[in-house]
């Protein structure tokens, strides 16, 4: 049984399974843990899915920001963009099924030792915390007021994290960590402008995983999203996986093995796209 951790798929099923191919991957005796963005800016962001519902138990997903947009897109929340490519999705015969799958899937996961999250997790948060704050919005978007949750899901304030925060406040903060963190101060504020590489921090403001006393410092947090990064994590129990599978760089599996350590296998992406939004 083998069991491995993969990055920011973003539609490109092709990719996906060159590397299941690579990995020798069998559902019946391997597991896969999918970092979030399953979906968008890729070729295929219909294929993937397919592919992954297909898959069974044996795939375990999280939700990225992308995943998220396309539920916002399908529900009338948020208008598509124009680089979007999840048009095959919301007019596929089997939609709500689709869209129910998604909706369905994890925010955050505890597997052999290691913490996974599609972007980041707040100084405050120890493992425990953060397992029980994604299970929150997980609650949210498996009920049936899904869709009032996706209405009040987007912004960017509270910047901070407060035991306090309750209702939609709360939720919306816990989705901003977990899936569109990259920079935030040493007291918990997040920074949600700047995109590019861990160097470039703004005044006053850190890599997440770089904050001194964070609560996780010292669990193993493997995450996505953060395609500029290209693994500078990982000398410090985290391990940062999307490596820009859909701007031509690579998508990746880290295979984890016994005593915490992680194989890195990787396939070329074909794709060409000018790096944006991740």
């Amino acid at each position: 049984m083998a069991l491995y951790m993969i990055g920011d798929i973003q539609g490109c099923n092709e990719a996906l399974g060159r590397l299941l191919d690579k990995l020798d991957f069998s559902r019946s005796r391997d597991t896969l843990y999918l970092l979030g963005d399953l979906v968008n800016r890729g070729p295929d962001s219909l294929g993937v899915l397919r592919r992954l519902m297909d898959l069974g138990d044996s795939a375990q997903c999280l939700l990225g920001n992308h995943d998220l947009h396309l539920l916002a897109v399908a529900h009338g929340v948020r208008k598509p963009h124009r680089s979007d490519t999840v048009d095959g999705i919301l007019a596929a015969p089997d939609r709500s099924s689709l869209l129910d799958w998604v909706r369905t899937r994890s925010m955050a996961i505890d597997a052999q030792g290691w913490l996974m999250v599609h972007a980041g997790v707040l100084p405050a948060w120890d493992k425990a915390q953060t397992l029980s704050l994604a299970h929150e919005v997980e609650t949210a978007l498996r009920g049936p007021e899904w869709g009032v949750f996706l209405h009040n899901m987007y912004g960017n304030q509270p910047d901070a994290w407060r035991d306090s925060l309750r209702g939609a406040e709360r939720l919306r903060v816990i989705v901003n960590a977990l899936t569109r963190l990259r920079f935030c101060s040493a007291n918990g504020v997040m920074e949600f402008d700047t995109k590019d590489s861990a160097a470039t921090a703004p005044e006053g403001f850190m890599p997440w995983f770089d904050v001194p006393g964070r609560k996780t410092l010292g669990t193993p947090i493997a995450f996505g999203h953060w395609s500029t990064l290209k693994n500078a994590a990982n000398g410090q129990h985290t391990l940062a996986l999307d490596t820009g599978c859909v701007w031509g760089g690579c998508l990746t599996a880290a295979r984890l093995m016994d005593g915490g350590r992680t194989e890195l296998i990787q396939v070329q992406c074909p794709q060409a796209r000018k790096p944006g939004k991740s």
